[in-house]
C-alpha cells in the first residue's frame, strides 16, 4: 500500500541579544556555569518580568521575513510544565495571542518550486539545560541556569512537507533567512537553533491525516533527516501490520539509530495556558512595524534569482554564494570593483576562496584576502600565468599581503624577455612536429598546447600573453 508523508516542524532560535528576555542577565555562551543568573531568572519570591525591546523587534522582524500577518495586539501566557531546568516550573510564552501568523516560506526542491506554510511565529523564554555525568553509574544530573531565560523566537510551520528533502531544503532556507536578518547567530553546537519534527502516515489520497509522531530534541540537521527516514520506515511497517500509530513524543537515539518513546502525545490543555499576569499587553503599532520591515535585507531567495538574472551564473554556483549573507556580499562587491566577468570570479571564489576557509574553519569576514585584493590578483592573471596566480593566493591567504607585494618578494614576476622566449619557443615547435602540423589544419587546440608546454619548461615563469604572440608570429612564418 501506498502512504503521504505528511511532516511538520518547529524551529526553536536563540535570539541576538546582549541580556535575557525578562532581565539583564548575560547571554554569552560559554561561561561557568550559573554565572550569568539573577533572582528573576531564578523565579525566587517577588520578582517580577521586564520585556526585552530588541528582543521582541526581532521576533516582529523574524514573522515579517517569514510573510506573516503581524498582530497588533499580542499577549504572553503562561505554559505550565514541570522540569529540572525550569525554575518557575511555567514557561512565559505565548499561545492565544502569537506576534505572527499565515506566513510562508518559498522552496526550491530539485528545480521544482514549492510553498510551506508558517502556522506561527512568536516570543517565549528558554529553559535552563540539564548536564548528565559521563559516568555510567551516576545517580545525579547537574543543572546549568545559565541558558534559562534566554529569548527564543519559535516558528511553526504548517503540516506542508512531504517528504525528506523538502524538510533539508526548508531547514537550510530558514537559517539563511535568520542569518540574513541578523537576529540569530544559528549555531546548532552552541544550541542556537534547535528543531523538533511532527510526522504522521496516511493512505496516499486521504483527506485525513494519520496520528502524528513528534520527535524533541534534536541537535542538528542531520539528525532531523535521519529520525525521519527511520520514523517513515517504522510507521509503515505498524500501518502495514495493520496497527495503529500511537500518537506520541519519541525521543532520537543517535547511538542506536532509532527512536524511542518518551511520552504519549500532551494535548494543549495539559499546558493550562493562562495569560501572564505579571506582563500587559502589547499594542504594536503599524508604523513600528513598517520601520522594522525597511531594516530587512534583500533574502536569500530573491538574490539567488537576481544573481542567476544579473550575473549569469548558473543556478548551483548562485545557491552557494547565496548560502550565506557575507559571502554574497563578498561576491558582490568584487564584481563591483572588476570589468571582468563575473562567472571567473565565481570560479576563484567557489573553488579556492571556500577551499581556504573550509580548510582553516574560517567564515568570510575573517579571510585574509579583501575583494580589492582578490579583483587584483585576478586582474593579474594574464600577466602572471595562471599557476603563478594560484600560488600568489596561497601565500596570500597565509599572510594577508597584497598579490604585487607576494610576486615582488618571492621573485615571481614573469619571464617576460622577448629574446629568450623566442629562443623557447623555436624549441618547443621543433619538439612538437605534430602540434604545429594540427595549428596548420586549423586546430586552435593545439596552439593552447604549444604553449603550456613552454609553461611547464619555465614552471610557469612565462609571461603567457608575450608566449602567445611570438608562437602565431612564428608559426605564421614557419612553411
Amino acid at each position: 500500500m501506498e502512504y503521504d508523508v505528511v511532516i511538520g516542524l518547529e524551529t526553536h532560535a536563540e535570539l541576538d541579544t546582549d541580556t535575557k528576555l525578562f532581565c539583564g542577565c548575560s547571554t554569552a555562551f560559554g561561561s561557568e556555569p550559573n554565572t550569568q543568573t539573577c533572582p528573576v531568572c531564578l523565579a525566587l519570591p517577588g520578582v517580577l518580568p521586564v520585556i526585552n525591546r530588541k528582543a521582541f523587534e526581532h521576533t516582529v522582524k523574524t514573522a515579517l521575513a517569514l510573510n506573516c500577518e503581524i498582530n497588533n495586539f499580542v499577549n504572553f501566557d503562561r505554559k505550565n510544565y514541570y522540569y529540572p531546568d525550569l525554575p518557575k516550573n511555567y514557561q512565559i510564552s505565548q499561545n492565544y495571542f502569537n506576534l505572527g501568523n499565515d506566513g510562508f516560506i518559498e522552496l526550491n526542491v530539485k528545480g521544482k518550486k514549492n510553498r510551506i506554510g508558517i502556522h506561527n511565529v512568536h516570543l517565549e523564554e528558554d529553559a535552563g539545560k540539564l548536564v548528565h555525568p559521563e559516568a555510567s553509574d551516576a545517580s545525579y544530573s547537574l543543572i546549568d541556569f545559565n541558558r534559562a531565560g534566554v529569548p527564543l523566537v519559535e516558528i511553526v510551520t504548517k503540516p506542508d512537507m512531504r517528504c525528506i528533502d523538502e524538510v533539508e531544503v526548508f531547514m537550510h532556507t530558514l537559517r539563511n533567512i535568520l542569518l540574513y536578518i541578523g537576529v540569530s547567530d544559528c549555531k546548532m553546537q552552541e544550541g542556537s537553533l534547535r528543531f523538533e519534527a511532527s510526522i504522521s502516515l496516511c493512505r496516499k489520497g486521504a483527506q485525513v491525516f494519520g496520528n502524528r509522531v513528534e520527535i524533541k530534541n534534536l541537535n542538528s540537521m542531520k539528525a532531523v533527516l535521519k529520525v525521519l527516514a527511520y520514523e517513515i520506515s517504522r510507521q509503515r511497517e505498524l500501518l502495514e501490520r495493520g496497527e495503529q500509530i500511537v500518537m506520541e513524543t519519541r525521543l532520537w537515539d543517535e547511538i542506536s539509530a532509532v527512536s524511542r518513546r518518551m511520552r504519549l502525545k500532551e494535548e494543549s490543555h495539559d499546558y493550562r495556558y493562562f495569560p501572564e499576569p505579571d506582563l500587559v499587553p502589547i499594542l504594536v503599532d503599524k508604523k513600528n512595524i513598517e520601520s522594522i520591515r525597511m531594516t530587512i535585507p534583500e533574502l536569500p531567495t530573491k538574490r539567488h534569482q537576481r544573481f542567476v538574472s544579473e550575473y549569469l551564473i548558473s543556478e548551483y554556483d548562485a545557491g552557494i554564494l547565496t548560502e550565506s549573507k557575507s559571502l554574497s556580499d563578498y561576491f558582490e562587491e568584487c564584481v563591483k570593483l572588476t570589468s571582468n566577468s563575473p562567472k571567473e570570479l565565481t570560479n576563484w571564489i567557489i573553488n579556492d576562496v571556500l577551499r581556504v576557509l573550509n580548510e582553516k574553519k574560517k567564515e568570510i569576514q575573517d579571510f585574509n584576502i579583501s575583494p580589492k585584493m582578490l579583483v587584483e590578483l585576478i586582474e593579474m592573471k594574464s600577466e602572471i600565468g595562471g599557476a603563478i596566480a594560484k600560488e600568489v593566493f596561497s601565500e596570500m591567504s597565509n599572510t594577508g599581503k597584497d598579490a604585487p607585494t607576494v610576486v615582488r618578494e618571492k621573485n615571481l614576476k614573469p619571464l617576460s624577455n622577448t629574446a629568450e622566449l623566442s629562443s623557447l619557443v623555436s624549441e618547443i615547435i621543433g619538439a612538437n612536429p605534430k602540434a604545429v602540423e594540427d595549428y596548420g589544419n586549423g586546430k586552435e587546440s593545439a596552439l593552447s598546447f604549444l604553449v603550456g608546454q613552454s609553461m611547464k619548461v619555465t614552471k610557469g615563469k612565462a609571461n603567457p600573453k608575450t608566449l602567445l604572440e611570438i608562437f602565431k608570429e612564428k608559426l605564421a612564418n614557419s612553411p
